[in-house]
């Protein structure tokens, strides 16, 4: 699944190609927007909300900004080309979105809840979510406030809980419990320094931002990207001990069992 970083810079590279363009045609391949025509529309601005990527309109009449959500999960993605360019990310049977404007087109891959609304009204879609890592509405204190709400559950799945902090995936769970020494299993009020390991996700985040290689190592070699994040069996980069993988609560969790001690 995209990490928060990832739709972050998904929603940069819609906003460099279409920010400020008139549609000059659009095509949604879903039965709920199956009717709807943007034609003449002024893209205002493509911005990421966590996980979920939101577009955002002037309609040519008069009338109501509007908003075209869209949430990436597991296979998701959004493209952009020039005009006449090739469609190659993936198969022209995953499209769900296109729009067009004289410079750009945009093409939706693989969409999932892809909703127009009102841009008022953005918030019953997403207003549900915890502070964003990378938005401006970034408060740690809260983020620590909502994990802390639940003291038993484990803080592998309280850092996916969007409602928590929005943008963490399975890669920078795994990876942040790795490099506090914290088990994936631990509930929430055993975790020692809950602010501590929240800001590390914030600067871990931050400084992904902008790149499409994310690491947390600092190394951007192939293969040396993580700690433990995609190296099942493979030998901790600190003690040596073999890297595990499990599921967990219907997710995927690497960790180190020398590194990160505790019941699993």
């Amino acid at each position: 699944m995209p990490e928060g970083d990832t739709v972050w810079n998904t929603a940069r590279a819609l906003h460099r190609a279409l920010a400020g363009g008139q549609l000059t045609a659009t095509d949604f391949r879903v039965p709920r927007l199956a009717t709807v025509d943007l034609t003449g529309a002024v893209v205002l601005e493509s911005a990421a909300r966590g996980k979920h990527l939101l577009l955002r309109f002037r309609p040519l009449a008069d009338g109501q900004p509007l908003t075209l959500h869209s949430h990436l999960r597991m296979d998701g993605a959004w493209r952009a080309y020039a005009p006449g360019e090739r469609w190659a990310a993936r198969p022209a049977h995953t499209i769900r979105a296109v729009l067009r404007t004289s410079d750009a087109v945009a093409v939706g891959y693989h969409l999932h809840d892809l909703a127009l609304l009102p841009t008022a009204e953005e918030a019953t879609l997403v207003g549900h979510l915890g502070p964003d890592l990378l938005g401006p509405d970034w408060d740690p204190a809260e983020a620590v406030r909502r994990l802390a709400a639940e003291p038993g559950r484990a803080i592998a799945e309280a850092l996916l809980d969007q409602t928590n902090l929005a943008g963490i995936g399975n890669l920078y769970k795994s990876e942040l419990l790795f490099l506090r020494g914290v088990s994936p299993w631990t509930p929430v009020r055993d975790v020692p320094d809950l602010p501590g390991l929240v800001a590390l996700a914030h600067r871990i985040l931050m400084a992904n931002r902008g790149r499409w290689t994310q690491s947390t190592t600092g190394s951007l070699h192939r293969g040396r990207t993580s700690y433990v994040y995609g190296r099942r069996s493979e030998p901790c980069r600190r003690c040596g001990a073999t890297i595990r993988k499990r599921d967990q609560d219907e997710r995927v969790t690497f960790w180190c069992p020398t590194c990160q001690p505790g019941r699993d």
